[in-house]
């Protein structure tokens, strides 16, 4: 019935060609359905309540059929009653049929079970909707043919007919040519849809009707995303901002005469759902220009970054340029990595500790090398995106697991399925076991283990629990710890914000929630080895995207054979496979081999990821270390495990290769992942045009993960990044006109504090708080849209937004939210922030020798905290793309050190040491200060205090976040300062 309409060549309107009336066949076809259809519907009740009775025989009202024997009467009350309920299927499937070519909502719903009769149903209600409109009016009307990139028309045999009629049409198109990056910023189809169609999810659409097809410089488009300057791509009818070009002009033509952006229609209406839901950046799908405030096209940048760029717009550039996710900037950049949140809380993880180690190697007067443009936009996704609370519950959740089953001498299930939400972590196991470890509960027939998420996060880490056996040997190397291909090593769970959730600081650390499991976490197997249990079960466990409820993840060892993907995708679902592998924290070693892909991952994961550029390079050594899975996993648990290993090739492999992949993958714990037409294989991963990932083996289908071109290439330059030791110049600060008191302060040097304004109704604080913020910090102004850009990087409608100001206006006062005449928004002279006072006190003191320790001494006073203490989660994302966050950090730990040094040559010890405790207050993990406490302490004479130090550095290295241990001039500094450190810390620990 439903038939689709052949695909036509794009750019072209060619007249659908319907018969204007009904032949004599179709009539008699048309009464014959409708007998059937009466004989059916109204013959069949009429002779089964005439000769058999009504559905329910007074046989089957007897208590006694159940106990007695069945006589024939029953069975023939019993078969009435099937027929019955036959008829009434067909009746159901009837009325749905009627209903759908009625109303003609298209395709009619499915009744359940109902295939064939369905079916049958179908061809009988289409036949007669055809006798009822052949004597229907005739409309001159012709259907334009869509083009092959729309989605599927659904034409209905019953439709109304059409006369066949031809429409004189121009013979145009409308194309669009890709501009040159600005940059590091390239356009994408992404960009391109959301710019031109109004929606960036339309972007497969142009890939289809661009793909394979030859551009000016020869090449074709083959991957979504990949793109380049100067190709000439054809668009639906409905783009806007495009090109209108002869439909048989030659692409090389077409650039020559339009190499520039197509002219904007600024009195195009709105596209439907524009004014629900924008993203950041855009009004009414136009931008405002932050320099004169006129209106831009809506594929331009609010705001630029780059000098070159605002001198081409005849602008100065203020000294800290605002930075906004807008549609052509970093638009898409959150759709994928924001929503990547379990990457996303292992990336923001290692990517600090990175920093840490940029900071040990910070030069007195330069803050750490801050990312920029895609890479700066890339971190604020992440930070958008970061599950860290949920990754914490898979983490800790399946090593709690595996400690209850290895002091139960279990052997782990086959996990082959994880959904991780906001209620809850699902297992889905096989065999079946309905008895799994408290808290754990089994749901499905025990199919499914689960742990409530509330649980979840109140679980004490196996790893936290003291290692049996003998103390040991303060001469002996230490262990690597389970993130060391990380680079973190060993000692508390790197979850900074779970710690509360955790019973942590309220007096409770390390207490359990089941009275039994201290006792129980390594049982005696694991204190005669001496080794601590908790292992990672899962290494394997990834995800491939998201469901309505929550998050799904698979484990690639479980397939225990090939995983294939296959899809116009493919290479951006392997990188987003391998980014996750790489960083995620229910691992504890781990190897992954990458194929003809992903060599700059290594950027990321030196520890975990290597390389290669064909199959045969790594064959030889998978066959000669594979290893049975009962073993690999019993061994996971007890405390000493194999490294896991995975292996994802962007290469299709040959017959040959395919073959021995095949019966490695049998008898090896490890994931093989293979691209291209793989023969045989365990599971197919199907990433479709549409976006959706399709197991069809275990019954999944989610939006997928993706990590597309652009991005994985903006995570790799935000890594390169934090890699830079050579530092920037901290810039000056324009001088206050004075120290008087001002009538409203903003304080962000610890928590952040508004003084001299009555408090807003709750609820409303916070944002009010985080736009006096970034106006504050901001001097030089900024536009409305921008700041909507800013406080909402997901996107706000335009009401929302100006109602925000106008209440942070109301609340402030006019005399202090002031507009300017290109309608940007900056604070008054009255409001001032601590980190302002702090910057000319600094200034002062170096103008002032005889107070610059006084001066000094009074700028650290202000310091209450870390920057802006206690903010919510999403809130302050866009310090990943301003300075302010170096600046601050940076600033402080200088101006503690000139402090120190000054009261040190001043004999003054306690007060040196006064000073670096100030300061780290805020920038505790600035290392430099850490030995400035370490030389003024000993500057005091004072051993025991000297000891305790070095012993609360220490532990605070041990239990970091973000991993690290100590800079190695800070353990040479103790070595001289204190050579017997290291005996006393082993002492330490082991009481």
């Amino acid at each position: 019935m439903p038939t689709r309409e052949p695909a036509r060549p794009p750019g072209r309107h060619v007249p659908v060609r319907v018969p204007a009336r009904r032949s004599f066949g179709d009539v008699l076809a048309g009464i014959g359905a409708l007998i059937v259809l009466v004989a059916l519907v109204g013959g069949v009740p009429y002779a089964l309540l005439t000769y058999a009775g009504p559905p329910i025989r007074p046989e089957l009202l007897d208590p006694g059929v159940w106990t007695g024997k069945v006589g024939h009467t029953t069975i023939m009350a019993v078969l009435v009653l099937m027929v019955w309920g036959a008829w009434f299927q067909l009746f159901v499937c009837v009325l749905v049929e009627v209903y759908a070519g009625v109303r003609r909502v298209g395709m009619p719903a499915r009744v359940p079970l109902s295939g064939g009769m369905q079916f049958l149903a179908n061809k009988l209600v289409s036949a007669v909707l055809l006798l009822f409109t052949a004597g229907a009016m005739v409309v001159p009307l012709v259907k334009l043919a869509p083009t092959p990139a729309a989605p599927p028309v659904t034409a209905v045999a019953y439709a109304a007919p059409i006369v066949e009629q031809t429409l004189e049409t121009p013979k145009t198109k409308k194309v669009y040519v890709v501009q040159p990056p600005h940059g590091r910023h390239h356009e994408s189809l992404w960009e391109i849809a959301e710019k031109c169609l109004g929606d960036g999810r339309r972007y497969p659409e142009i890939y289809r009707l661009n793909q394979a097809r030859e551009q000016p410089d020869g090449t074709r488009l083959r991957m979504a995303d990949l793109i380049r300057p100067g190709w000439v791509l054809d668009m639906p009818d409905d783009a806007r901002n495009v090109h209108i070009v002869p439909a048989d002009q030659p692409r090389e033509q077409t650039l020559r005469e339009h190499p520039g952006r197509a002219h904007v229609d600024r009195t195009e209406p709105r596209e439907r759902g524009e004014a629900e839901h924008r993203r950041p950046g855009q009004q009414d799908g136009r931008h405002a220009d932050r320099g004169e405030g006129r209106h831009a096209d809506r594929g331009e940048h609010a705001e630029r970054q780059d000098g070159k760029r605002a001198e081409q717009e005849d602008e100065t550039p203020t000294d800290r340029q605002p930075v906004v996710i807008t549609e052509a900037q970093g638009g898409d950049l959150t759709q994928y990595l924001a929503a990547a949140s379990l990457a996303a809380a292992g990336l923001l993880l290692v990517l600090a500790r990175r920093r840490r180690e940029q900071l040990w190697r910070r030069l007195f007067g330069r803050r750490i090398v801050r990312p920029r443009d895609d890479a700066a936009q890339a971190e604020i996704a992440l930070r958008l995106g970061s599950d860290a609370p949920g990754a914490r519950v898979l983490d800790v959740g399946l090593r709690m697991l595996g400690a209850e089953l290895a002091a139960q001498h279990r052997t782990p299930p086959v996990v082959y399925g994880a959904h991780l939400s906001a209620r809850s972590l699902d297992l889905w196991i096989h065999p079946p076991d309905d008895d799994p470890p408290a808290p754990w509960t089994a749901a499905d027939g025990g199919q499914i283990w689960r742990l409530p998420a509330h649980e979840g996060r109140h679980l004490p880490d196996p790893r936290t629990q003291p290692v049996p056996g003998p103390h040991p040997d303060p001469e002996t190397p230490r262990v690597k710890g389970p993130y060391a291909d990380l680079g973190i090593p060993p000692g508390r769970v790197p979850y900074p914000e779970s710690r509360a959730s955790a019973g942590e600081g309220r007096g409770q650390v390390g207490r359990a929630p089941y009275p039994d499991s201290r006792a129980r976490y390594g049982g005696a197997h694991a204190a005669d080895a001496g080794v601590r249990p908790g292992g990672a079960p899962y290494p394997g466990l990834v995800s491939i995207g998201t469901d309505a409820a929550g998050r799904v993840l698979i484990d690639l060892e479980a397939a225990q054979g090939l995983i294939n993907v296959r899809g116009p995708q493919t290479t951006a679902a392997l990188a987003a496979l391998a980014v996750e592998l790489a960083t995620n924290l229910w691992s504890d070693r781990m190897r992954i081999t990458l194929v003809g892909f992903g060599g700059e991952l290594t950027a990321i994961a030196p520890g975990r990821v290597r390389a290669v550029g064909s199959l045969a390079e790594v064959l030889p050594e998978l066959e000669a270390g594979a290893a049975p899975r009962a073993e690999v996993l019993t061994g996971r648990i007890t405390g000493s495990p194999r490294s896991a290993h995975y292996l994802l090739s962007a290469v299709a492999p040959t017959h040959e290769e395919a073959r021995r992949l095949a019966l490695l993958a049998r008898r090896d714990t490890a994931g093989y992942v293979v691209a291209g037409e793989v023969p045989h294989a365990t599971w197919t991963l199907e990433i479709g045009d549409d976006g959706k990932a399709r197991i069809a083996e275990l019954g999944f289908e989610v939006e997928a993960q993706l990590l597309p071109r652009r991005h994985y290439q903006a995570l790799i330059d935000l890594f390169r990044t934090a890699g830079r030791l050579e530092g920037e110049a901290i810039p000056e600060a324009e001088p206050l006109a004075g120290l008087h008191p001002p009538a409203v302060e903003i304080g962000i040097l610890g928590p952040v504090e508004i003084l001299g304004l009555p408090p807003l109704e709750e609820g409303r604080m916070e944002l009010a708080t985080e736009l006096l913020v970034y106006l504050a910090t901001h001097v030089g102004g900024v536009h409305p849209v921008v700041l909507g850009g800013v406080l909402w990087p997901r996107g706000v409608q335009d009401m929302v937004r100006d109602a925000t100001i106008a209440r942070v206006a109301e609340w402030l006062g006019p005399e202090h939210l002031l507009t300017d005449e290109a309608g940007r928004l900056r604070l008054g002279p009255d409001v001032r922030t601590d980190w302002a006072l702090f910057r000319e006190l600094v200034r002062r003191s170096r103008n002032d020798p005889t107070a610059r320790a006084v001066l000094l001494e009074k700028a650290l006073g202000l310091v209450r905290g870390p920057l802006l203490a206690a903010r919510g989660p999403g809130r302050y994302a866009w310090l990943a793309a301003d300075d302010l966050e170096y600046d601050v950090t940076a600033a402080v730990a200088d101006a503690a050190h000139q402090l120190c040094e000054l009261r040190l040559a001043h004999g003054q010890p306690d007060a040196a040491v006064a000073a670096v405790r100030a300061a780290l207050l805020l920038a505790p993990d600035d290392e430099s200060l850490w030995r400035d406490l370490l030389r003024a302490t000993h500057a005091t004479e004072d051993t025991v205090r000297l000891r305790a130090v070095v012993e609360g550095l220490t532990r605070r290295a041990g239990s970091h976040p973000y991993g690290g241990a100590m800079a190695p001039e800070t353990e040479a500094l103790i070595e001289e300062l204190l050579p017997t450190w290291r005996i006393h810390v082993v002492r330490e620990s082991s009481a």
